[in-house]
């Protein structure tokens, strides 16, 4: 394989020079030399950096992500990967319950919609019981 320096890393990764720094420094990511004042890759580089994207696309910080990198290799808990796709599943629901909710207030054919039994129904349920676990009282028609 052959080595890549920094721009063109950026470039067939989408990621960004000064993020490539910063991985760097997190310990992530590591330079295997310099060409003038370019820090050069391995070109491997590019998937551990995919492997960084789905860890931060699934929501964990790069810390959680640094601690996955061990000597040989990405090591991977699969119960920590089966606990985020839990909390991935919970924020779906919830999100479709705002989504459904939305939808609702949108098409609701009340005059206003604080005339509207569903969208009081929803003000209620977000004072009593908190913004976030309204699953149940979004979408009800």
């Amino acid at each position: 394989m052959r080595d890549i320096d920094i721009s063109e890393v950026a470039r067939l990764s989408g990621v960004r020079a000064s993020a490539l720094r910063h991985y760097e420094e997190k310990g992530l990511i590591v330079s295997i030399g310099r060409r003038g004042l370019r820090r050069l890759y391995d070109a491997e580089v590019l998937e551990r950096l995919a492997l960084i994207a789905v860890g931060r696309a699934a929501g964990f910080s790069l810390d959680e992500i640094a601690g996955m990198f061990g000597p040989g290799g990405p090591q991977i808990d699969r119960q920590v990967l089966a606990d985020k796709a839990d909390e991935i599943d919970a924020t779906i629901r919830k999100l479709g319950a705002v989504r459904d909710g939305l939808r609702h207030a949108a098409a609701c054919p009340a005059p206003s919609h604080m005339e509207c039994p569903t969208f009081r129904r929803i003000l209620r349920g977000a004072v009593n019981r908190g913004y976030g676990r309204q699953s149940s009282q979004f979408g009800k028609a």
